[in-house]
């Protein structure tokens, strides 16, 4: 994580909020309930919920009990998802009756967010590559009563078609060195070996994105990890490659902007228009978000 001091404001706090353990929250699934219904179910079983200020479906939550382990949670109410893994489905804006893509989806999170999103009208396709993984997916897709969700199993930078989509979300596989507060191993950095081999595989994906989405439609590209080489160097690939131009986004919690260098590479400008998150920002995980269009 050293070679990170350099873009990472405030470093003291961040190194701090890496060795402190996350909290659970949950995310209110409007698919089957309310906020407030849900508060309200939750609490009566000994549960106490603190609305996050930014968000009025997403409650922190401390109980005696596993929150996985209630009644409501098996019915499909809410999903457990850390904070900043709802923020890529904000960026991406989906719509009722659009057609729509997550084309890493297992194991369900932002595919159920994006379908609570689209209020079940329009088609959602849930793509993963890992036979295991689409398990996870298919039963969250189920108990979270996603029923304008088909689920696929496709290598993602060979699934098949061209410009058949509005939207496409890319939370690509990465080194995941944005999840150091859950598993801390990652507290030193993923090696940069792996760090170059995942940013192979996301450009590839990021590029086959680029291909299913109708021209002039939106991909979001987003990770959980701090390399910039998995981050800025991916999307700083796919512009000069003439496949897309960088949106701004402004997310509705405190961010850094994406760097336009790091080391010896220079990304561009442009990429100050992505958004950086780091754990000691609002309590989280860390994450880069780069919304884009495509071109053409």
């Amino acid at each position: 994580m050293e070679r990170y001091k350099t873009i990472i404001p405030d470093w003291e706090r961040f190194w701090e909020a890496i060795h402190t353990p996350l909290p659970t929250v949950i995310r209110t699934n409007t698919l089957k309930t309310s906020p407030e219904e849900l508060r309200t179910r939750l609490e009566s079983k000994g549960f106490a919920l603190e609305r996050l200020p930014w968000s009025p479906l997403l409650f922190r939550v401390e109980g005696e009990v596993p929150i996985g382990a209630t009644v409501e949670h098996w019915l499909g109410l809410y999903y457990v998802q850390e904070a900043t893994q709802t923020l890529p489905v904000l960026a991406l804006e989906p719509k009722p009756g659009e057609r729509i893509l997550d084309l890493c989806a297992a194991p369900g999170g932002k595919t159920t967010q994006i379908a609570a999103l689209m209020e079940n009208r329009g088609t959602l396709v849930a793509n993963d590559m890992n036979p295991k993984r689409l398990r996870a997916l298919m039963a969250n897709v189920y108990r979270m009563g996603a029923i304008c969700c088909v689920v696929t199993e496709c290598r993602g930078e060979h699934f098949p078609g061209e410009g058949i989509f509005d939207r496409v979300l890319v939370d690509a596989p990465c080194s995941a060195e944005g999840t150091a507060r859950k598993y801390p191993h990652l507290r030193q950095g993923a090696s940069l070996s792996y760090i170059q081999r995942m940013a192979a595989i996301q450009r590839g994906l990021l590029y086959r994105a680029l291909g299913l989405v109708k021209p002039g439609g939106i991909v979001v590209y987003s990770t959980c990890t701090i390399a910039p080489e998995e981050n800025e160097g991916v999307v700083s690939r796919a512009l000069k490659k003439g496949l897309a131009e960088i949106l701004p986004w402004e997310p509705p919690v405190p961010h850094e902007r994406g760097v336009p260098r790091f080391g010896r590479e220079e990304y561009g400008k442009e990429m100050e228009k992505a958004v950086r998150v780091y754990p000691h920002h609002f309590d989280s995980d860390g994450g880069f978000i780069a919304v884009l269009r495509r071109l053409g």
